[in-house]
């Protein structure tokens, strides 16, 4: 079973604390929303189980496994900026993904590049910012993982795209892998999710079943998120 689980997680920054002693299992085969303001601990927690930052005490595990070389093989991650080689052609990405992951499905890849309308012999950096956040997703849905990350996968394409995005990322994720998605576009998200984490200045303040909060709380997590975080 594909599992991340955090022990007593805890991140500083100096004398700021990221993430403040998070305690947390997420089992393989759920779509998990992990939701807060900018500055409540999401990207830092990402990028520790990506093993792109170390906790300052505490742990982490994947599989019951540090993050290493084998966690970094199992995770496919998608990050809320623009990392590929901007000077590559987007077919010559498909090469480049097809190359560095054994996971990689470059048919898949190709198919779905087509259903976005995207021109494989656009160079990257001409692309607009809409569509080079698809072609990164793209090429991030299209490996065959153990755990999927995905910080902000939807933040910088128009609304009508979205929907076909998130039915992207549904139809095409391994049905025994963890997909843990993290946005600030609740209402988008929402109708995908089995699990809400609400994170709040390093604290999980929420966290349960999404179909059981809303039923208990007579709420949409989008009006929960709202109601917790408001200014």
């Amino acid at each position: 079973m594909n599992k991340l689980e955090c022990r007593n997680l805890t991140k500083k920054y100096g004398t700021k604390l990221a993430l403040d002693g998070i305690d947390l299992t997420l089992d393989s085969g759920r779509i998990v929303g992990l939701l807060g303001p900018n500055g409540s601990g999401k990207t830092t927690l990402i990028k520790i189980a990506c093993r792109l930052l170390q906790p300052t005490s505490g742990e982490l595990l994947i599989n019951g496994k540090k993050p290493g070389k084998a966690s970094k093989a199992s995770i496919a991650y998608l990050p809320d900026r623009d990392f590929l080689p901007d000077y590559m052609r987007v077919g010559q990405l498909v090469g480049y993904y097809t190359d560095f992951f054994k996971d990689f499905d470059k048919a898949r890849a190709h198919d779905l590049l087509s259903s976005l309308g995207i021109d494989e012999h656009m160079v990257f950096k001409r692309l607009s910012k809409g569509n080079r956040e698809k072609v990164q997703l793209v090429l991030t849905m299209s490996r065959q993982a153990e755990i999927y990350i995905l910080d902000e996968p939807i933040a910088g394409v128009d609304p009508a795209a979205r929907d076909f995005i998130l039915r992207t990322i549904i139809g095409n994720y391994e049905r025994n892998a963890l997909v843990l998605i993290s946005t600030h576009l609740i209402a988008d998200v929402e109708p995908f999710l089995d699990e809400i984490i609400f994170l709040k200045q390093g604290h999980i303040v929420r966290y349960g079943n999404a179909e059981e909060t809303r039923i208990n709380t007579g709420k949409s997590i989008d009006e929960l998120f709202r109601e917790e975080f408001k200014c």
